[in-house]
């Protein structure tokens, strides 16, 4: 019985609450305008620190009625004001609240009060408008986000009208106008192009920022100023080796790294360091030698080292809550760090369990740090000292594959694409990869709706497909099916088609699986390479199916279906005599494989081809300014003359 009066005293407890609440709500609705103003303000103090009241006023319908009361023109200015204040007062409750306002559409109720004359109602409609938006759980595109907003804010005057409150007295006004310019010029050439040349109080707008980034300002302010000054370089606007990037700029990135800054500020420091260097090989190697940035990163992965350190609790706690931002802005940082260069990589690689910590940070549940591991593993991945060494001997294979098993898109390019460089031919992990049933997920990338995945798919089997025994190439055409090959063959995206086409030359290679492959799939491989010759493909597209016929060419068996198909000799000599010279060469080293004198049926195939104008046409390339088609053009002549 007990447990059928457990539903009556709840709902009694909380008809209490809501009618302590509901007076509240009652004064919105009195014919007293000033009565009204009263109700608000008593509810303003109601709310503040109270979540639970806080609540029971949305589950009431307080926020309607507030937003009605915001945009009457009726309503007296300070009633519009104080019903803002609850608003926000109201959004910084759960996120619950933020999404109650939202469906309320506080959004557009709050940018219309922007344009009141009142400055009170304007920055309490503000103050309003920024609780919301640094909420996770409103949508970002419901304000000014990406180069279209930008350039809208650009074009309004916003440059010149934030420049001058960057000598403003008051610090609070000087950071938010550096905040707005670094969010400005992310990624926005246009609008970075136009910073480097403002002047404010006769000064460069760069010389500003380098002033607020000495180590004499607040860490805040240095940050910030850093990011301006590594967007403006990122968007091409100041060089990567301007001094006051590489003598500014990027050391006190590093320095934000040192441990006895706080967990935010390291995470922005490593993150906006890597984004500055990633692109540039000698800031890369000039960041890996400042102050043993690359030891001083380890540390990211042992925070908070003792709880001793930090002796503010509530710090301790959040830093334990968040300690995998650093691991990810760590993991990117080595990533920009190794890019390019073989001995960064390698002493990243040294860096002490380097390796035990990136195939940690593949199985995080973070998927942030999951990704930026994958992405460090796939910068390392692309010495190839460390893919035959310390990938083998951490056996990194099987975490990746782990990870391709199920995992968002943006983490699977990137594995995937790290994948590639784990089946090229001289990586020891090619064989066990093979193993695990890389082959069917492989032919499953191809099939995904994202161009990126596509390519990566196909990419991994043509890397597998190289110099790989018949079984295995039997394998990839039996689970990618030709039909599937023929869809990746009409892709609409350049690089699919490529590296399709890269595929079957590999696949096509060695007699004995070039003849296996074409007297099962001849027909339709013809197919596919008349189609593509006939169709609106650049040069690149053409001369890698021209290479295809060349191997085609070089089998026993297989150059039959070249030779007794008309169409496709009429194509080869066509090529012959095409204005691009790496088509030429290619239509001619398919001719050369044909006539060639030591096979059987040569002296028919010279005869076929010498009546279809072969040799006059060999005979006027041997005449060639460029010497390789003319050497290649007069080798072929010879086996006529053999």
């Amino acid at each position: 019985m007990a447990c059928l009066l457990e539903t009556p005293i709840r709902m009694s407890v909380l008809s209490e609450v809501t009618a302590s609440s509901r007076h509240y709500v009652d004064r919105l609705f009195d014919p007293d305008p000033q009565k009204v103003l009263q109700g608000v303000i008593d509810m303003k103090n109601a709310v503040i620190g109270n979540n639970k009241q806080k609540a029971n006023l949305i589950v009431l319908g307080a926020v309607p009625r507030l937003l009605y009361l915001l945009q009457q023109e009726t309503s007296s200015t300070e009633l519009k004001t104080e019903c803002a204040v609850v608003l926000g007062s109201l959004a910084m409750g759960t996120e619950n609240n933020v999404k109650s306002l939202l469906d309320c559409h506080i959004i557009p109720a709050l940018l219309q009060g922007l344009l009141s004359p009142d400055l009170k109602f304007i920055e309490a409609c503000l103050r309003c408008l920024r609780t919301i938006f640094t909420s996770p759980v409103t949508p970002e595109e419901l304000l000014y986000t990406g180069p279209d907003h930008q350039t809208i804010l650009f074009n309004h005057g916003a440059v010149q009208n934030i420049a001058h409150l960057l000598t403003s007295v008051s610090y609070k006004v000087r950071m938010q106008a550096l905040k707005c310019f670094s969010v400005l010029a992310f990624e926005n050439p246009q609008v970075s192009m136009t910073l480097v040349n403002v002047l404010v109080d006769g000064e460069l707008l760069p010389q500003i920022f380098v002033k607020m980034l000495q180590r004499d300002k607040p860490i805040e302010m240095q940050l910030t100023s850093a990011k301006c000054l590594t967007y403006m370089c990122r968007a091409g606007a100041i060089r990567t080796d301007d001094n006051c990037i590489v003598l500014k700029t990027l050391p006190c990135l590093v320095r934000m790294c040192s441990k006895e800054r706080l967990l935010e500020e390291r995470v922005e420091g490593a993150e906006t360091l890597a984004y500055l260097i990633e692109p540039d090989v000698e800031l890369q190697r000039i960041a890996s030698i400042t102050d043993h940035l690359i030891a001083m990163l380890a540390d990211y992965f042992k925070y908070p080292s003792s709880v001793s350190a930090i002796t503010d609790i509530k710090r301790l706690d959040h830093d334990l809550k968040h300690a995998h931002e650093l691991r990810q802005a760590a993991f990117k940082l080595y990533a920009s760090l190794g890019a390019n260069d073989e001995d960064i990589r390698k002493k990243i690689i040294e860096t002490e369990n380097m390796m035990d910590r990136i195939v940690t940070g593949l199985s995080e549940s973070s998927v942030k740090v999951r990704l930026a591991a994958v992405r460090c593993l796939h910068s390392l991945s692309r010495s190839v000292q460390q893919l035959r060494t310390s990938f083998q001997d951490h056996a990194v294979w099987k975490p990746l594959m782990k990870v391709l098993q199920n995992a968002p898109d943006e983490i699977l390019v990137v594995a995937s694409s790290m994948l590639c460089n784990l089946l090229l031919e001289f990586s020891p992990s090619k064989e066990p990869i093979l193993e695990s049933g890389a082959v069917e997920l492989l032919c499953g990338l191809t099939q995904s709706e994202n161009p990126a995945l596509r390519v990566n798919g196909i990419w991994a089997l043509m890397n597998m497909a190289f110099q790989a025994e018949q079984k295995i190439k039997a394998d990839i055409l039996r689970s990618l099916s030709t039909e599937q090959l023929f869809r990746l063959l009409s892709d609409s995206d350049l690089n699919v088609l490529m590296k399709t086409l890269g595929l079957l030359r590999n696949l096509l290679s060695t007699r004995p699986h070039i003849d296996k492959i074409m007297s099962t799939h001849g027909k339709q491989i013809m197919q596919a390479v008349t189609l593509i010759l006939e169709g609106e493909h650049n040069i690149e597209v053409k001369e890698q199916t021209l290479c295809i016929l060349t191997n085609i060419a070089d089998g026993t068996t297989a150059k039959e279906l070249i030779m007794t198909n008309d169409d496709i000799l009429q194509k080869i000599k066509y090529y012959m005599g095409h204005s691009h010279v790496k088509l030429q060469l290619a239509a001619v080293f398919c001719i050369s494989n044909l006539i060639w004198n030591e096979e059987e049926g040569s002296q028919e195939r010279q005869d076929k081809l010498r009546d279809m104008g072969i040799v006059d046409i060999l005979h006027k390339l041997s005449q060639s300014p460029d010497a390789n088609l003319c050497e290649k053009a007069k080798t072929a002549l010879q086996q006529y003359l053999a």
